[in-house]
C-alpha cells in the first residue's frame, strides 16, 4: 500500500508532520481531515511520479529564469476568474491559459498544474508544488475557495489584492526613480570637475606661486586624492551593498537593520505605513476568503518582509493560541524596544563621514576624530529618542478591536489598508516635492563652493597684477 508523507495544522494552529498509508492520496486526505487537521501539503513517499508526470506528448518545457513577472501572474489570476465566473471546468480554463501564454516560468508550472489535475489532485494541491510561482498566500486562497465552493469569488478577490499590491510597489518605486537620476548625474558632474577643472586651475596656480585660501586648498587637495581614489566612488555603494546583504543573513543583523530603517526619518515613515497597507490588506483578503486565523496571521508575518513585523505577528499568533484577541497583543507587542545592531548603526551613519576629512588631508586627523565623535554621540541620542516608537498606531488598533467585536475584522482591515494606501500616496508625493529643492540646494552649494574656492586665488591675483 502506498505510503504518503504530509504537512498539516490542527485546531490550536500548530505545524503536523506525518506518514500515513492509503490505497490513493484522495483517501489519505480524507483520512487526515478525519483526524481533524488542515492539510498543507501532501505527497507519496515513494513513487510520486505518475504516469502523466511527464506530461502529455507533443507538450515541452522551455528553459526559463525567472517566473515570468508578478505582473503576468496577476493577469494570469484575473483571466482564470473570468474563465471561472463563465462556468468553464477548471482544468480546461487552466488547459487555454496555458496555451495562449508565452514561453516563461509561469507557463512551465501551468504543464505540471494540468498533468497533476488529470492524475486527481485538487487545484490547490498542485499550486502548492510550485512555491516558487505561487506563494502560501496564493495556495490558502484557493484551497479555501474550493473548500467553501466560492473559488470565482475567491479568484476575484485574490487578483484584486494582487493588483492594488502591485499599484503601490510601482508607485514607490516609481518616486525613487527621479532623485537617483539627479543625484548620480550630480556624482558624475561634480566628479568631472573635480578631476578635469580643478587640476588645470592647480597647475595655473602653482606657477604663479600664489598663498592659496584654505577653501581654495581643500578643494585642490580633495580633488588630488579623488585622481588618485576614484575608485571609491562605485566601490562605496557596492561594498555598502554587500555588507547589508551579509548583515541581514544574522537575526540579530536583520533585526538591527529593519529597526534602522524604520526609525530614518520620513523613509521610515513611508516603510512603515507601506508595510501595514501591504499586510492589513493581506490578512484582510485571507479572514474574507475563509482560510483559518492563525494560518493567515502566519502568512500574513511572511509578506510582511521586515523583522520588526515578523516579531510582532509572531507574538500575536501566540497570544490567540492562548485565547486572546487580535488587537491586545497588537499594541503590546508594536514596539520593538531597544537593539544594540541599531544603536551601532546609527552611531555609524554619522560618525563615520567626518573621516572623510583625514582622508582628504592627514593633517585634519585630530579634527576629524573629534567631530566624527560628537556625530556618532548624536546618533546614538536620536536613537534613544526614538527606541520607545510603535511600529502600529492606535488606529490600526482600534479598528482591529472594534472588526472583532462587531465581527467584520475583514472589512475594517480592508479599511485600514485603504487609509494607509492613501498615506503612502500623499507621503510619496510630499517627499518627492522636499526631495528636488534638497538635491538643487546640494548641487548648488557643491558648485558654488568650487567657484568661490576657484576665484578667491583669482580675484587676488588680479588685484596684485593692477596693483
Amino acid at each position: 500500500m502506498p505510503t504518503f508523507q504530509f504537512e498539516a495544522m490542527d485546531a490550536t494552529g500548530q505545524e503536523i508532520r506525518d506518514v500515513i498509508e492509503a490505497p490513493t492520496q484522495d483517501e489519505a486526505q480524507a483520512t487526515i481531515r478525519q483526524m481533524g487537521y488542515f492539510i498543507t501539503k501532501i505527497s507519496e513517499k515513494r513513487g510520486e511520479k505518475t504516469a502523466t508526470a511527464g506530461g502529455r506528448p507533443g507538450r515541452k518545457k522551455t528553459f526559463t529564469i525567472g517566473t515570468g513577472g508578478q505582473k503576468m501572474i496577476v493577469t494570469f489570476t484575473r483571466q482564470l476568474s473570468i474563465l471561472q465566473d463563465a462556468g468553464l471546468p477548471i482544468l480546461r480554463s487552466l488547459k487555454i491559459l496555458e496555451q495562449q501564454m508565452k514561453p516563461c516560468g509561469l507557463k512551465n508550472a501551468l504543464m505540471d498544474v494540468c498533468d497533476d489535475i488529470e492524475g486527481g489532485s485538487t487545484l490547490s494541491e498542485s499550486l502548492a508544488k510550485h512555491p516558487k510561482v505561487f506563494n502560501r498566500l496564493y495556495v490558502n486562497m484557493i484551497k479555501a475557495g474550493e473548500a467553501g465552493g466560492a473559488l470565482e469569488i475567491i479568484l476575484q478577490r485574490l487578483a484584486d489584492f494582487m493588483e492594488r499590491a502591485q499599484s503601490l510597489k510601482k508607485q514607490v518605486q516609481g518616486a525613487m526613480i527621479y532623485p537617483i537620476v539627479v543625484i548620480m548625474v550630480a556624482i558624475g558632474i561634480l566628479t568631472f570637475i573635480m578631476l578635469k577643472i580643478v587640476p588645470t586651475f592647480d597647475k595655473m596656480f602653482q606657477e604663479f606661486e600664489l598663498e592659496l585660501p584654505a577653501p581654495t586648498l581643500l578643494l585642490i587637495e580633495t580633488s588630488r586624492k579623488l585622481a588618485y581614489l576614484w575608485w571609491l566612488i562605485p566601490l562605496v555603494p557596492v561594498a555598502a551593498f554587500i555588507f547589508i546583504s551579509l548583515l541581514r543573513k544574522f537575526k540579530a543583523g536583520r533585526m538591527g537593520w529593519d529597526q534602522y530603517m524604520l526609525k530614518i526619518p520620513i523613509i521610515g515613515n513611508l516603510i512603515q505605513k507601506n508595510i501595514l497597507a501591504r499586510t492589513s490588506r493581506t490578512l484582510g483578503t485571507l479572514v474574507a476568503s475563509g482560510v483559518p486565523i492563525l494560518e493567515g496571521l502566519t502568512i500574513t508575518r511572511e509578506t510582511s518582509n521586515n523583522a520588526v513585523f515578523e516579531k510582532m505577528y509572531g507574538k500575536v499568533t501566540d497570544a490567540i493560541r492562548e485565547g486572546e484577541t487580535i488587537a491586545k497583543p497588537m499594541k503590546e507587542h508594536s514596539c520593538p524596544g531597544f537593539h544594540p545592531v541599531t544603536l551601532i548603526l546609527w552611531m555609524a551613519t554619522l560618525g563615520i563621514p567626518p573621516m572623510a576629512m583625514a582622508v582628504v588631508s592627514p593633517s585634519l586627523l585630530g579634527q576629524a576624530l573629534y567631530i566624527s565623535v560628537l556625530a556618532a554621540g548624536a546618533g546614538g541620542l536620536f536613537y534613544f529618542m526614538k527606541v520607545k516608537q510603535r511600529v502600529v498606531d492606535d488606529l490600526v488598533v482600534n479598528m482591529v478591536d472594534v472588526g472583532e467585536e462587531t465581527g467584520e475584522l475583514d472589512t475594517m482591515l480592508y479599511k485600514v489598508a485603504d487609509y494607509f494606501d492613501e498615506e503612502v500616496k500623499t507621503l510619496t508625493e510630499g517627499l518627492m516635492k522636499l526631495i528636488e529643492p534638497m538635491l538643487i540646494i546640494f548641487l548648488g552649494g557643491a558648485v558654488g563652493f568650487i567657484v568661490i574656492a576657484l576665484f578667491m586665488p583669482l580675484v587676488s591675483l588680479i588685484q596684485n597684477l593692477s596693483g
